[in-house]
């Protein structure tokens, strides 16, 4: 087996999915797909790997107690420390600090940024920060209330968590201290889920108007473009996942609706479509990048899709892996 293995994480049946928890799989020589081990756990809809430890953490997406799980990152599976509570309802993405001191989640249900500090063993210590938010978006189907999305921690060590449900980017200084001017306005009505920071530009898609933004670093809108050109006539494009190339040549995006991955060249504040392609399957939520392989995590259709990047631009290769309700990938 010539490349790492996958961690994926996806929704159980107690979280109105069908997977397992935690699945693990290899990838052969020939590229053929392989799941090998599984954790069982509850709804496990995000993973993520310690900067420096063997270990893993997931957000355990359930509404009435949702959790954060610790795991050993043993061979052949993830094997279960601790859990602990999110702070909130629905958890849904969780990210470290650069010094992996803080571990932060974004509750989508109740809007509510939780902060546990580490110690040196990297388990979460007692008595977690929590965050709590109002307001709403003009949205009243999906902005009703506060709806933390995303976590990011910025170049400059700032906590930076998208709210779908108010249209803002929520911001936190270094030691998790609000900040002093509170968070950033974003487009009415565009419901912002995933970004990331490039060279001094944020890119940000937009889940309720299947747009991606482009924000300067004073997080002024220098310009927006349609997340797909695939949409059909009275249907609609919810963007989920956004990746930049390893040269940062190309800025990807996972489209659910169309089930595309959109590519952009990237040119600073200018982004322009060269390539959107079939994601392999219904409702790409997620995808991970290695090296000139994507792997996407197809959640209506249980399954893992493989796409080659031939010089950046994604083409199908090989079969794609059967998992339940899959919402993530983590390249392990």
């Amino acid at each position: 087996m010539s490349r790492p293995g996958l961690v994926i994480g996806g929704y159980t049946p107690d979280t109105e999915g069908s997977g397992p928890g935690l699945t693990v799989a290899r990838q052969h020589a020939d590229g053929r797909l392989e799941a090998v081990a599984e954790t069982t756990v509850s709804g496990p809809s995000f993973v993520i790997a310690h900067p420096r430890l063997p270990l893993l953490y997931a957000v355990l997406e359930r509404a009435d107690d949702g959790g954060l799980a610790v795991f050993a990152d043993d061979d052949p599976a993830p094997r279960l420390l601790a859990e602990h509570p999110s702070g909130g309802s629905l958890p849904c993405h969780l990210a470290f600090d650069p010094e992996g001191r803080w571990l932060a989640i974004a509750n989508y249900g109740d809007g509510t940024v939780t902060a546990y500090r580490l110690d040196e063993d990297g388990m979460p210590e007692p008595e977690p920060l929590t965050f709590r938010h109002e307001g709403h978006g003009p949205n009243p189907d999906r902005q009703e209330c506060p709806h933390a999305h995303e976590a990011v921690f910025g170049p400059d060590g700032v906590l930076y968590v998208t709210d779908l449900g108010t249209d803002e980017m929520r911001r936190f200084l270094p030691g998790m201290r609000p900040h002093p001017d509170g968070p950033v306005r974003l487009a009415s009505g565009s419901g912002p889920r995933h970004f990331l920071h490039h060279e001094g530009y944020w890119y940000v898609t937009g889940e309720l108007d299947g747009s991606v933004r482009v924000y300067d670093s004073e997080w002024r809108e220098v310009s927006a473009v349609r997340a797909s050109d695939a949409v059909l006539e009275g249907e609609e494009n919810l963007p989920s996942h956004i990746a930049l190339s390893a040269d940062g040549r190309y800025l990807y995006v996972g489209n659910r609706g169309p089930d595309t991955i959109s590519v952009f060249e990237v040119d600073g504040p200018r982004l322009t479509m060269v390539s959107e392609v079939p994601s392999g399957g219904s409702w790409p939520r997620h995808f991970a990048i290695d090296g000139d392989r994507l792997y996407v995590a197809n959640q209506r259709s249980d399954s893992i899709a493989l796409l080659a990047l031939k010089d950046g631009l994604p083409e199908p290769a090989g079969e794609a892996l059967a998992v339940g309700t899959p919402s993530c990938v983590l390249i392990r």
